[in-house]
């Protein structure tokens, strides 16, 4: 499907670039800190925010590591189970949050990461489930989502095309067939060199869906280059300051960061505009005033016949082009005609 709809949001390639600010944990696990990033998600543009909902216990065994970037963020001496025990939120939690998104015009989106949350986020009427790059393996839970019948969001980090594939196909034959693939680079924050933003465009081709890119670059360049090159959804981690505990701050945008990012992504779409090769109308004076006529080279007799020597290729360009300029020599002129004067047909016989 070239075009899914996310609470009537038209999302594909003859749309607007569907932006969601990735809240992720970024808030620390305190209510009024989510609340706050809702509300600097609105003012920067975005048309979602998205959360992480999940059952810490249901996720990580107690002995499973922190990666690398999670270690230099948050320490050695923790566990990863631990460390997102301190981030996970409550159903009630997550039921706020969501009325207030409802309340404030922003779609709501969160990521679950086992059955539970899910369900929890069905039963509150998530429109959307997004699934990341790390489950794209996780066929139970992908089946599990797509039965559920809503439009899916799945990153493709780490993944080969095959997989992708084979992902696709496990949600497809759960009669779901609405689902938008993001490029992805699983590192935090990914080297702009590792990025690869082509192979965007290949699972475009081989897949047919709606396709965009989940950035965790620092900055907003390489977010910027997948908007031009065709991305329909672009989701980036923001906070409200970098400097923040927590494993994701770091590599996250600051509000004011998100606001140009938006700003930015609405202006790259209205100079990609739609593909006719054709004068804008902004450029009529400029063409007048750059291009060239065909004029007099010098006063002309009446019955002269014209020759290369007559006529001279001045602006502006309001008179015939140039290209005529064949199509006049040979002809007689009907009466006098003075130096610059711009040649018309009317002038000869």
């Amino acid at each position: 499907m070239d075009t899914i709809e996310i609470a009537n949001q038209a999302i594909g390639n003859q749309h607007p670039c569907f932006i969601i600010a990735e809240a992720g944990v970024n808030h620390n696990g305190r209510l009024d800190t989510a609340l706050k990033l809702v509300d600097a998600a609105i003012t920067a543009g975005a048309n979602a925010v998205k959360f992480q909902t999940f059952k810490a216990e249901a996720v990580v065994t107690m002995v499973a590591p922190k990666a690398v970037y999670q270690q230099q963020t948050t320490g050695v001496d923790e566990s990863q189970l631990a460390m997102i025990k301190r981030l996970q939120l409550t159903y009630e939690q997550f039921k706020e949050i969501k009325e207030y998104c409802d309340k404030k015009g922003i779609i709501f989106l969160s990521t679950p990461f086992d059955y539970d949350s899910v369900d929890l986020l069905y039963e509150l009427g998530v429109s959307a489930f997004k699934i990341p790059s790390g489950e794209i393996t996780n066929y139970p839970l992908l089946k599990y989502i797509a039965c559920k019948g809503k439009p899916i969001i799945l990153s493709t980090g780490m993944s080969y095309l095959g997989e992708v594939e084979q992902a696709l196909q496990a949600i497809y034959h759960c009669g779901n067939p609405d689902v938008i693939l993001l490029h992805c680079v699983s590192n935090y924050p990914a080297d702009p060199a590792d990025v690869n933003l082509r192979a965007m465009n290949t699972m475009a081709t081989a897949f047919g869906v709606p396709v965009g890119y989940s950035d965790h670059t620092l900055g907003i360049e390489v977010s910027l280059a997948a908007v031009a090159l065709g991305a329909c959804v672009i989701e980036k981690h923001f906070t409200l300051d970098c400097t923040m505990p927590g494993p994701d701050h770091h590599a996250s945008l600051e509000p004011t960061a998100l606001t140009t990012l938006v700003m930015s992504i609405r202006k790259i779409e209205a100079a990609l505009g739609h593909g006719r090769k054709e004068p804008a109308i902004a450029e009529k004076n400029s063409k007048e005033v750059a291009r060239r006529s065909l004029v007099a080279a010098c006063d002309i007799q009446g019955g002269t016949v014209l020759t290369e020597e007559h006529i001279a290729i001045k602006r502006p360009g309001t008179g015939l082009p140039p290209s005529m300029r064949e199509y006049l020599i040979g002809r007689k002129a009907r009466g006098i005609i003075f130096a610059d004067t711009m040649l018309t047909l009317e002038l000869f016989e």
